[in-house]
């Protein structure tokens, strides 16, 4: 049976080694110009310094490049691909063709991962990206568990899903939120952080998280998702790598939550049986650390997309 990849969202380059020993197979990395939502700012020396302390231990950086990309921002790409290039990074994740393109042009050994945040939805669409030279897809956050299974079973390339963490509902290149405030003759700085502005659903009595960014204005999930105790038919199928991601989370909380999937991983491909036995605690200590104000829940999973 296949040992799926965890791959997590580091805070910092001083965060890879005690990941690593948490259980943590790659990592997550990038800058807030080139990349959506990401737990922490890493610049290039912040890369470069990442991919050796990774590789030192045989594991591997993923750097994302998924951001949407206007005219001014196109000339850029080559040169920083160039870099990533040189400094060892193991894949690029992008969801825009220019990114591909760039990637075909400037580095053509280069691994591509292909993450548009909300719409790898079906295999038709990862196998199209395959085809042009992505080796992975990361589906949407959005998919049930018989969606994920079929994409898995129909794909022509490895499939990745995030099993852990907040999730992107919305995102605009505008600054919403600073717009509105800034129209109505008030200065606000709306910034990541624990300082979130929130959007209240009070039928549902959900608060959504809502930031701003260089890439614009993001609503996030109100609750976190887990399926540390749903994983088997994810492992069964031969999903390739699970996502822990760790934004607006701390340092220790992330080694906490990556312990406790690299256990239940393991404890899976060893037997079953024995997941069986530790899932339930392994959820617990998940639980033991999760955010008051953060619920967890197993996402649409198993439950229709429905806002």
């Amino acid at each position: 049976m296949k040992r799926p990849e965890i791959s997590v969202t580091p805070f910092s380059v001083e965060d890879i080694e005690p990941l690593i020993e948490a259980g943590a197979d790659a990592f997550l990395i990038g800058e807030e110009r080139y990349g959506l939502c990401l737990a922490g700012e890493f610049k290039r020396e912040d890369i470069r310094r990442a991919a050796e302390a990774a590789h030192r231990r045989g594991k591997k950086v993923y750097v994302s490049m998924n951001a949407l990309f206007h005219n001014d921002l196109v000339d850029e790409l080559a040169d920083y691909v160039a870099f990533l290039q040189e400094c060892g990074a193991d894949a690029v994740i992008f969801g825009d063709p220019a990114v591909l393109m760039t990637v075909r042009e400037t580095a053509p050994g280069m691994n591509l991962h292909w993450d548009p945040e909300m719409t790898a939805t079906n295999w038709y669409s990862c196998n199209y990206w395959g085809r042009k030279g992505a080796k992975r897809a990361v589906l949407s956050r959005e998919l049930s568990m018989d969606e994920i299974l079929e994409i898995k079973a129909r794909a022509e390339v490895e499939i990745e899903v995030q099993v852990h963490g907040m999730t992107c509902m919305f995102h605009s290149k505008r600054k919403l939120i600073g717009n509105y405030f800034a129209y109505r003759g008030k200065q606000l700085a709306v910034e990541r952080g624990d300082g979130f502005l929130f959007l209240f659903d009070k039928e549902r009595n959900n608060k959504y998280p809502i930031f701003e960014d260089a890439n614009g204005t993001h609503i996030m999930s109100p609750n976190d998702i887990c399926i540390i105790d749903e994983l088997g038919e994810l492992i069964e199928a031969g999903i390739d790598c699970f996502k822990i991601d760790g934004i607006f989370k701390d340092p220790a909380y992330l080694r906490e939550v990556t312990k406790a999937y690299r256990t239940a991983v393991d404890a899976y491909l060893e037997s079953p049986g024995k997941y069986g036995r530790l899932k339930g605690e392994l959820l617990a200590k998940i639980q033991a650390v999760q955010p008051k104000n953060r619920p967890l829940d197993t996402g649409f999973f198993f439950k229709e997309t429905v806002y």
